[in-house]
């Protein structure tokens, strides 16, 4: 049993950040169930407990518990909620890293959800349908994290197919297409609240596109303010340890395809450069990457 955690604690610690996000949501998917289980044997409600965590519609109630605006969005209770949750936080989230780094898949996962949440918590308090519900609504689920992912992607890389079972090869496109137009006619449906976030999450994924091919990065300042937040709470070491200089530890799966991506790009720049100056208008260094490229 030792060494299943220990197994678990190594691939958290070196995985990348969708790794981690997944960790994080079925982490606090079993602490919830488990804690629930407690509850139940003494005849207790587990529903305080989920509200504590979960994104209420009453703006009184969210005053009281503003964390709520994050922590419902790693919130999950029944199972097969979680499970579709994960497999497309995972199938698309190993396509956004293919583009994009590990930080800007962090950045827009808490956008994509926070979007959710504030069009979630806009609706219920200004659309009259609501009112009768909006006492004692609750929202939680990654679904409009991972949504503004799905968009993201769908914006980005438009035409790139998928094979569906059942229907072939898919473009990413119309697999946007289909489940934005099934949230719209959805939001008058029992799980209206779960409907309107994913919109927002929606939204989130498109604005990132389009701001992204202006030279803006919608995730930035989030990221930002994430590294001041681990900056702030990482410990200290209490002594000096001298490294050997010789020794390079391995490179993390993150690590690496950030490498990866950075050679990727350079290649590319100098690529561009051949075609509209030619290859005699290359630099010693340039001649030698693109020689080095081609060898491996």
């Amino acid at each position: 049993m030792a060494a299943i955690f220990d197994n678990l604690q190594r691939r958290y610690r070196l995985g990348s950040s969708l790794i981690k996000l997944i960790f994080i949501n079925v982490g606090v998917f079993l602490l919830l169930r488990l804690m629930g289980v407690l509850l139940m044997l003494f005849n207790a409600d587990s529903m305080p407990l989920l509200h504590t965590v979960q994104m209420p519609s009453s703006l009184l109630l969210l005053l009281s518990r503003p964390w709520a605006l994050v922590t419902y969005m790693f919130v999950h209770y029944d199972l097969l909620h979680i499970l579709f949750n994960m497999l497309w936080l995972y199938w698309f989230g190993e396509m956004f890293l293919r583009y994009f780094s590990d930080k800007q898949l962090v950045g827009l996962y808490l956008l994509g959800g926070l979007g959710g949440a504030l069009l979630y918590l806009l609706s219920y308090n200004l659309f009259p349908y609501f009112e009768p519900m909006a006492r004692n609504s609750w929202l939680m689920g990654a679904s409009a994290s991972v949504l503004a992912i799905v968009v993201a992607m769908a914006f980005y890389i438009p035409d790139y197919k998928i094979n569906l079972l059942f229907l072939g090869a898919v473009s990413l496109k119309y697999i946007a297409l289909f489940t934005v137009l099934l949230d719209l006619l959805s939001i008058t449906s029992s799980n209206a609240g779960g409907h309107i976030a994913h919109l927002g999450g929606a939204l989130i994924g498109y604005l990132f596109v389009v701001r992204l091919r202006k030279g803006k990065d919608l995730t930035s300042p989030i990221n930002r303010l994430l590294d001041k937040l681990v900056t702030l709470f990482k410990a200290k070491p209490r002594m000096r340890v001298k490294v050997n200089e010789h020794y390079r530890r391995p490179e993390t799966d993150m690590e690496y395809r950030e490498r990866k991506k950075k050679e990727m790009e350079e290649i590319d720049r100098i690529l561009d450069k051949v075609r509209k100056s030619g290859y005699e208008h290359l630099s010693a260094e340039e001649k030698k990457r693109l020689f080095d490229a081609g060898n491996k």
